[in-house]
């Protein structure tokens, strides 16, 4: 059964109790680390500056405290950052579990949430979010 590392406990520590119930869900069934739970300003704006981001601080939901927003990516024997195929099902796997237990999420490989992933102007793969409605 995969576990989260220390590291990636740290990170989603620092996130929305929904995002840690629901990653804590993910990972009961599949491999993933999550990078980033909580942005200070200094990485959100080198995030913004490496164009890894499209808003500077404090504008990002990984600015907030806690964080409405975390970078979880699947892991299967390290991470595989050109495996677009393996981060588009991680995606959807994240998305299933979500909905399952009534918690609404954006992932970064489809902002509008029209379900139309071509539509993309800004991949953002391993990005999921916290959509208050």
């Amino acid at each position: 059964m995969p576990k989260y590392s220390q590291r990636s406990l740290a990170r989603l520590k620092e996130c929305d109790d929904r995002l840690v119930t629901l990653f804590m869900n993910v990972i009961k069934k599949y491999d993933c680390s999550i990078l980033v739970g909580h942005r200070s300003e200094a990485d959100q704006n080198e995030a913004y500056d490496q164009r890894r981001s499209k808003v500077q601080w404090p504008d990002s939901k990984h600015n907030k405290k806690p964080s409405l927003a975390v970078d979880a990516v699947r892991y299967e024997r390290g991470i595989d950052w050109d495996d677009t195929k393996g981060h588009y099902h991680f995606a959807g796997y994240v998305k299933g579990i979500a909905d399952a237990m009534g918690i609404s999420i954006r992932c970064g490989c489809d902002w509008d949430g029209d379900n139309q992933l071509k539509d993309q102007s800004f991949n953002d793969l391993i990005h999921f979010e916290l959509v208050d409605k």
